[in-house]
């Protein structure tokens, strides 16, 4: 089977954007597992920014890991993808300007959206790591990033986190980036459907979750219903794939078997301790 070309798949994204559905993506953090998701029927897949960070660095989502170093990984993907794939840009890397050069890199890199958030990444000295930038700061990454774009079948997916805002304030920012001219609007922190519904009804574009499998977000129909297409519940193939790899290489070193899950195993092969340490001494962030 040829491997489609990246405007197809931009296209094929779009119309699942356009649709009346919601979908659930597969998490493709290499072209293996990317080329797998779509023989198993994915629609869409994502390269999280937390997974490249753990495959590229064994580093935790700490913003440590830079774009040329997760514009090469979603290259290696996007080369032989037969799904479109969005990639998870986090701030940008940087300001507008850095913004401007992370959609040019992606879209070269062959990603059918990238989403773009609103926090303030990397945490600053004395801040909490979920701080939110200045809405006029987000608009202009927004309006920079829509610049900055060649293929407008490309999607600009503006993201920010309504589990940290009140209800009001992030109907203030999701219209906002809509009137932007993001072509969508990702969220992460709703709660349930009531949540939900209070912001959804004001937003014309299609909504982007990410749910972590939150069992009060699984009615999938009500999700299509409240203009949600794109649902992100987490990355579970990617813990798999480290924990069979360290069942692989734990047998054939005779090793007794370790009572740790997935989760468990990456945070204790990753350089998350030394790092979350590190922050604390020489930055005072707050958790």
């Amino acid at each position: 089977m040829a491997t489609p070309s990246q405007h197809d798949l931009r296209k094929d994204f779009r119309a699942l954007l356009d649709s009346n559905q919601c979908y659930y993506t597969a998490s493709t953090f290499d072209p293996m597992s990317a080329r797998i998701a779509a023989d198993l029927g994915f629609e869409v897949g994502i390269l999280g920014g937390s997974v490249a960070s753990l495959q590229v660095l064994a580093a935790p989502d700490f913003a440590l890991i830079t774009l040329s170093e997760f514009a090469e990984q979603a290259m290696r993907i996007g080369r032989v993808a037969r799904l479109p794939i969005i990639a998870d840009a986090d701030h940008g890397y940087g300001n507008a300007l850095n913004v401007m050069r992370t959609v040019v890199e992606l879209e070269r890199a062959g990603v059918a959206a990238l989403t773009l958030e609103d926090t303030l990444l990397p945490a600053k000295f004395g801040h909490k790591s979920t701080d939110l930038i200045p809405l006029d700061e987000a608009i202009g990454k927004i309006e920079a990033a829509l610049e900055a774009r060649i293929d407008p079948t490309m999607a600009i997916i503006a993201r920010t986190n309504a589990g940290q805002l009140s209800i009001e304030d992030t109907v203030k920012r999701v219209k906002a980036y809509q009137a932007s001219g993001a072509d969508g609007i990702c969220m992460v922190g709703i709660r349930d459907f009531d949540h939900l519904e209070a912001i959804s009804q004001h937003v014309s574009v299609p909504l982007m979750l990410v749910a972590y499998d939150n069992p009060e977000l699984s009615d999938r129909q009500r999700l299509a219903n409240n203009g949600v297409r794109i649902v992100v519940n987490g990355h579970a193939a990617y813990f798999a794939a480290i924990k069979a790899t360290y069942d692989c290489l734990r047998e054939q070193r005779h090793v007794e078997a370790s009572p740790l899950n997935a989760s468990e195993l990456s945070t204790r092969y990753s350089t998350l301790e030394e790092n979350r340490e590190w922050a604390k001494k020489y930055m005072e962030v707050r958790e």
